[in-house]
């Protein structure tokens, strides 16, 4: 097997609250990969750690302290490198039982080295496409020009014209209405499913080996989301780039998607192929990702009027994490074969069948 272009190994991204005196461990452990070429479907509630995960990744964490540990390994065919490396050395941290108890960090330090770090890979290596396209987007400058300074300053083309003429190529690849037109448009005069394809012409048109697509659909009717998703397809055929796709929207997980990790209280609790993932049949599964599943609309249901299964309990306080397993209090297939382990003793990520792993004591002997 070839090395994975991304991977993401034991990485925390912690927030302190000063209200409550304790952190938010937002991200905690997480461990992904993401092969070359594929699409990678990251799935979960709000508040699971989707969208902080990929601005780690990106290294667009401000608030303090941020990414606490980790490895995020990244092998293109023109950078090969650690996105964290040495920056441990900006952090001292106390642990209890396993747990991070205490964090002393030097955020201005790791700020400017993290910087310098990413300051070639960031958008020339990695790509993202934002949630809300017209808060991410400088409002005083066109979309155009925007496009064509991302353009400029990643690639060999430099001159105003030749950057002008590739921002337009790529409008035009996105499939906007009159390129030439909606070049010289703010953001504020565009709809919002055209201000998404001029984000993902600026995302893609410095080639970069990753993208990340962070709830790409957000905020759009449903025609205008069903036309992203139609785009979102078609480039994947034509360019076969690397992709995090993250979504709370399964459909489009399950359309777009090679891969699945399914994300719960800031850690990865299940990941496989796609296919296996989210089939409704298959019942070897993490009981949370079968609970998503059966809270989706089906025709069956539709046509019978019935109810929508509710996932029973309130979502993770990831403040108070518990020791054991973090979805015990509203899981409904625990036994007593594993109920003391379940709220003793967190599981860790296994190998349930070839490719697909679980972090769940159902499957443990």
């Amino acid at each position: 097997m070839t090395a994975p272009l991304l991977k993401i190994e034991d990485l925390r991204t912690y927030f302190y609250s000063k209200s409550k005196q304790a952190f938010i461990r937002s991200v905690d452990n997480v461990n992904l990969e993401i092969g070359k070429g594929e699409t990678l479907g990251v799935v979960g509630e709000s508040g699971s750690g989707k969208s902080i995960t990929a601005l780690s990744v990106m290294g667009l964490l401000s608030a303090g302290p941020g990414v606490i540990t980790g490895k995020i390994g990244f092998k293109s065919d023109r950078v090969q490198k650690n996105l964290l490396q040495d920056l441990d050395d900006f952090v001292k941290l106390t642990m209890k039982d396993g747990k991070v108890m205490a964090v002393q960090k030097d955020e201005d330090g790791w700020q400017e080295r993290s910087e310098h770090r990413m300051s070639k890979v960031r958008g020339k290596e990695i790509s993202m496409i934002f949630q809300n396209p017209k808060q991410s987007m400088n409002p005083f400058m066109t979309v155009g020009r925007q496009i064509a300074e991302a353009v400029q300053l990643h690639t060999e083309y430099k001159s105003e014209q030749a950057a002008k003429e590739r921002a337009l190529d790529w409008l035009d690849r996105v499939k906007i209405d009159t390129p030439r037109l909606r070049f010289d448009n703010h953001p504020f005069g565009l709809s919002g499913g055209m201000c998404q394809r001029a984000m993902i012409a600026m995302a893609l048109s410095c080639e970069p080996s990753l993208l990340i697509a962070d709830e790409p659909t957000t905020g759009l009717d449903a025609t205008i989301q069903s036309k992203i998703v139609d785009l979102l397809a078609e480039l994947k055929a034509d360019l076969g780039i690397t992709t995090m796709l993250i979504s709370h929207d399964i459909s489009i997980i399950s359309r777009l998607s090679d891969t699945v990790a399914v994300m719960y209280g800031g850690t990865v609790v299940e990941t496989g192929p796609a296919k296996s993932i989210l089939a409704k049949k298959d019942d070897q599964k993490h009981p949370y990702t079968s609970a998503l599943l059966t809270s989706i609309p089906s025709a069956e249901n539709i046509r019978g009027k019935g109810y929508l299964q509710a996932i029973e309990g309130d979502v993770l306080d990831t403040i108070n994490i518990p020791a054991g397993c973090r979805f015990y209090g509203r899981c409904n297939r625990v036994t007593d074969r594993i109920r003391e382990r379940c709220e003793r003793q967190e599981p860790d990520l296994r190998e349930i069948a070839p490719g697909h792993k679980a972090r769940c004591w159902l499957y443990f002997d």
